[in-house]
């Protein structure tokens, strides 16, 4: 028997869609409070002194957690191909946009503290502001136009086709319900970084980011409830009529789509998935509170707990979708048509419980090694620091 007849298609399938949660959900954990924190920068710190206190909190495991986002691109180039044909064909601008932004982060850390001029550091913090705010925002929008569908089809060879310009396709994603979801995941991810200041700082800094991840809280929690009320009875969701034999080859024009009704139909038809956002809402709420008491460490890990929800509803209420069409539902990305071989897949699932602990086990002893508050007696004793 080969080896990778040991699991079915079906059975890799769905370990890939769990895996690639994973990363994504790892990379907002993680790189995610860089984001916030660099969001938050300029308001956070009002001297020079303090800004680099803020910056220092995450200048030596910001590569590091991007880890998790090279690894997510990555699977969905080796596990979903047509999922990384089609998105990144109509997210173009956008993804150009994030990269740009991300870029941007690594050089204006690198670059800051080369000169003591009040306009040359000040200049990059307000990059470093772009580098968080930017790609949170926009992650937030692209998940605000998958649930609403993208405007893409595919012809005989399965080639993804967009209307329009690529300026119209890149406009037309700014549309209330996506813009929503951005409010939603910057707000988040701010509140996040909050947290991680809380824990990391202490004094003027501590305080602010305290003041301001409060209201960023509360907005996350609010605009998450405003965003499930819209989905119920403003967006419409997608259902499969048929589909592909069990084990059947990746074509998605093989299947039939029916797009109307509700996503939230799924919360009838499994209802246990409710948990996603009773944790979401819960983590968020519990994670503002910790953060106007002056808890630390419990608030970032509650904060962490409200990511995982948020992100884990919007999935789990999807699947088996992946990525589905507005304007030709029959062609929509499925957990059951849009993935590599079997033999791809269980190769790079081997290679995932090799090196995955490894990649656990570095970044854990990298925070042990690192644990403890940046202090404004340690930048001033540096002045090479970031």
């Amino acid at each position: 028997m080969i080896l990778s007849e040991l699991i079915s298609l079906d059975v890799l399938r769905v370990i890939w869609w769990l895996l690639l949660g994973v990363l994504l959900i790892g990379f907002a954990l993680t790189d995610g409070f860089d984001l916030g924190v660099g969001a938050l920068l300029p308001f956070v710190g009002k001297t020079d002194t303090e800004r680099r206190v803020a910056i220092n909190t995450v200048g030596p495991v910001w590569e590091g957690n991007q880890v998790w986002f090279i690894l997510g691109g990555g699977a969905i180039f080796a596990a979903w191909p047509p999922l990384y044909a089609v998105s990144f064909s109509g997210f173009y601008l956008a993804m150009f946009a994030i990269l740009a932004a991300l870029i941007l982060r690594p050089v204006a850390f690198k670059y800051r503290s080369k000169r003591d001029g009040h306009a040359w550091r000040n200049g990059w913090d307000w990059a470093l502001f772009v580098g968080g705010a930017v790609p949170a925002l926009i992650f937030g929008v692209a998940v605000g136009n998958v649930l609403q569908g993208v405007p893409f089809q595919l012809n005989d060879m399965l080639m993804p086709l967009y209307p329009g310009n690529f300026f119209i396709k890149f406009i037309s994603l700014l549309n209330p319900f996506a813009l929503l979801a951005g409010v939603v995941s910057i707000s988040m991810l701010m509140m996040h970084g909050a947290a991680w200041l809380t824990l990391k700082t202490e004094g003027p800094v501590q305080l602010r980011a305290r003041a301001i991840g409060s209201v960023a809280g509360i907005v996350a929690f609010v605009t998450y409830i405003l965003a499930g009320v819209w989905l119920a009875f403003g967006i419409k969701g997608y259902a499969i009529t048929s589909v592909v034999p069990d084990n059947g080859p990746s074509n998605p024009l093989f299947s039939t789509v029916e797009h109307g009704g509700s996503w939230l139909s799924a919360y009838s038809d499994r209802p246990w998935i409710a948990i996603a956002p009773i944790l979401g809402l819960l983590g968020i709420a519990l994670a503002t509170l910790g953060l106007r008491a002056g808890r630390e460490g419990s608030t970032l890990l509650l904060s962490k707990l409200g990511i995982f929800g948020v992100i884990s509803s919007v999935g789990l209420t999807m699947f088996p979708f992946i990525l589905p069409s507005s304007i030709q539902p029959d062609a929509s990305l499925t957990v059951w048509d849009a993935s590599s071989s079997q033999q791809t897949l269980f190769v790079m699932l081997v290679v995932t419980l090799i090196f995955m602990p490894l990649i656990l086990a570095y970044t854990a002893w990298v925070y042990k090694v690192l644990w403890g508050k940046v202090t404004v007696e340690e930048i001033e004793s540096d002045s090479h620091s970031y």
